[in-house]
């Protein structure tokens, strides 16, 4: 802040003839002996003069100054007056113009230098409180707490309010009285948002936003968006009666460092940490659980007792199971193929697979894994707050098997017929051989097999007879009734069937091959009774 008047006018010794110097700031001196100055101001100066043109019109050269916004008028005595002229004290007093007498022995370069120290040593209390101000929110954000303590520092550093908020718009951490609604409204307005697309015909998604800074009835406001991406990972907003200073911005700004390297830090350690739990599950899965425990203790973390559950959830799930239980996000493995590891970061694994609205499917995508003791399953799999997939309990050595049948349960829990948000891989039993097949490959190994009907000509009864056929059991006669064909055209047909597939329809296990292709090709099939198995 510019030193005061009234601090000029007892360094300097000048005598107050008229008008306040209470509560006025000088911002700089100027000299003038010009009948009107004012084109050479800016406002706010302490204009000298020794009135060595000044006549008669006082008013209207006192009404110049007022008009724009000078500090004061100091008024030289000894020159070109002996005294003060006595119609320019009534027309500064009239004008609430302060009016100074300056002494002969005060020479006006004095005034000048004196203001100008004056000036240097605001500037420099301006930047010891800045750097003080920087020092306490660094300490500030060394404490456990760190951002939310950065947050509530802050607010009291600037005298008013402050909060975090993440890229959606959800708060964080605020301090009391922040305004939070208007702040959102706001970023919703410039489509700034995560999912919150700014209003136009377009609807599209707007580039990384600058600080934003505005006045309201609220008082004055500022956020600046954080993280070092095309895209803020955050926001940190700020309120104050008072319009910012210069080191209220210093401060704002600093604030605005430490909660962006407090994220991006917190960013690299969550990465780190999902990568050391990708390796310890490849030591499980490899059969070396003692040196996986062993790793996993060495950073304090430890591995759930035997028996085991695997829980299997959308990949969106992650950050919400992670602090619950030693949690790994998955890949879907190749058709055939062992489940693998992955060790993505943070960004991309906990929005899920990219171009799926909502929660990521279980097959075609990722899905998380927590292994977790049997007694904790039930517990964690609340936790994922959507469908959940089990395994059976198991070991350590069986871990391999459970990751899978907890990816086939979540394959129930998605499909129409899963019957409830939680499906335990032992459930299915019984509900047909399909739920526990990936759709997927069941789908190509029927169309493989079944190819050389279906590439028949236009003949796609031989179709339907063979499943008319294994229906009912290879009883001729019903199986022709339900067709409404001649058993002999059936038989036929049958011959026909065997030559072109070269398969022995009499071999128990080429009809449970076939039985299960013709239900892959045919999703009602599985919900009638005998789909849920083979018929002799």
């Amino acid at each position: 802040m510019a030193p005061s008047l009234r601090v000029v006018v007892r360094r300097m010794g000048l005598r107050p003839l008229a008008g306040s110097i209470e509560n006025v700031v000088v911002r700089w001196v100027a000299v003038s002996e010009l009948e009107d100055p004012t084109p050479y101001l800016e406002g706010e100066e302490l204009l000298l003069t020794t009135g060595m043109r000044l006549e008669a019109d006082f008013s209207g050269y006192v009404a110049r100054l007022v008009a724009r916004g000078v500090a004061g008028l100091g008024f030289a005595v000894g020159l070109t007056h002996e005294d003060v002229p006595p119609g320019l004290v009534r027309a500064a007093a009239e004008a609430g113009l302060p009016l100074l007498e300056v002494p002969r022995e005060v020479p006006f370069i004095a005034i000048g230098k004196a203001v100008s120290e004056l000036l240097a040593a605001e500037q420099y209390d301006e930047i010891k409180n800045a750097f003080a101000a920087q020092g306490r929110l660094t300490r500030a954000a060394l404490r456990p707490e760190g951002p939310r303590a950065v947050v509530d520092r802050l607010a009291k550093e600037i005298g008013g309010w402050a909060a975090l908020l993440d890229e959606t718009g959800e708060v964080r951490h605020a301090s009391s009285g922040a305004q939070v609604g208007t702040v959102v409204a706001e970023l919703t307005r410039l489509g700034a948002l995560s999912g919150h697309p700014a209003p136009g015909p377009a609807g599209g998604q707007a580039g990384r936003p600058a600080s934003l800074a505005w006045s309201g009835p609220g008082g004055h406001m500022v956020v600046l968006p954080l993280g070092g991406g095309p895209r803020p990972r955050g926001f940190f907003a700020a309120g104050s009666v008072r319009p910012f200073s210069p080191v209220g911005h210093t401060v704002l700004n600093a604030a605005g460092s430490l909660l962006t390297l407090a994220l991006e830090q917190g960013g690299a350690r969550l990465e780190a940490e999902r990568r050391l739990r990708a390796s310890v599950l490849e030591l499980l899965l490899a059969g070396a659980p003692e040196q996986a425990r062993a790793v996993l203790e060495a950073v304090g973390g430890r591995l759930p007792e035997e028996p085991l559950v695997v829980v299997a959830a959308p990949a969106d799930a992650l950050e919400a199971l992670e602090p619950h239980a030693f949690t790994v996000l998955l890949p879907e493995p190749p058709p055939g193929r062992m489940p693998g590891v992955t060790a993505e970061g943070s960004g991309e694994a906990a929005a899920g697979v990219p171009g799926q609205g909502g929660r990521a499917p279980a097959r075609g995508g990722r899905v998380v894994a927590a292994v977790v003791g049997e007694r904790a399953a039930d517990q964690v799999a609340a936790f994922a707050g959507g469908r959940v997939g089990a395994s059976v309990p198991c070991s350590y050595g069986e871990l391999t098997g459970a990751l899978d049948q907890a990816r086939r349960a979540l394959a129930a829990a998605g499909d129409p017929r899963g019957e409830g948000r939680v499906v335990r891989f032992g459930d299915l039993a019984g509900q047909g051989l399909l739920r526990l097949l990936d759709p997927g490959a069941a789908r190509a190994f029927a169309g493989a097999l079944l190819a050389p009907l279906t590439r028949y000509g236009s003949r796609a009864d031989l179709v339907e007879s063979l499943r008319a056929y294994l229906s009912c059991n290879g009883h001729w006669d019903a199986a022709a009734q339900r067709l409404g064909v001649h058993r002999h055209t059936l038989r036929y047909r049958m011959r026909r069937v065997a030559e072109l597939l070269g398969r022995d329809l009499d071999d128990p296990g080429v009809r449970a091959e076939l039985w299960i292709a013709l239900a892959a090709t045919d999703p009602s099939a599985a919900d009638r009774p005998d789909a849920r198995g083979h018929q002799g």
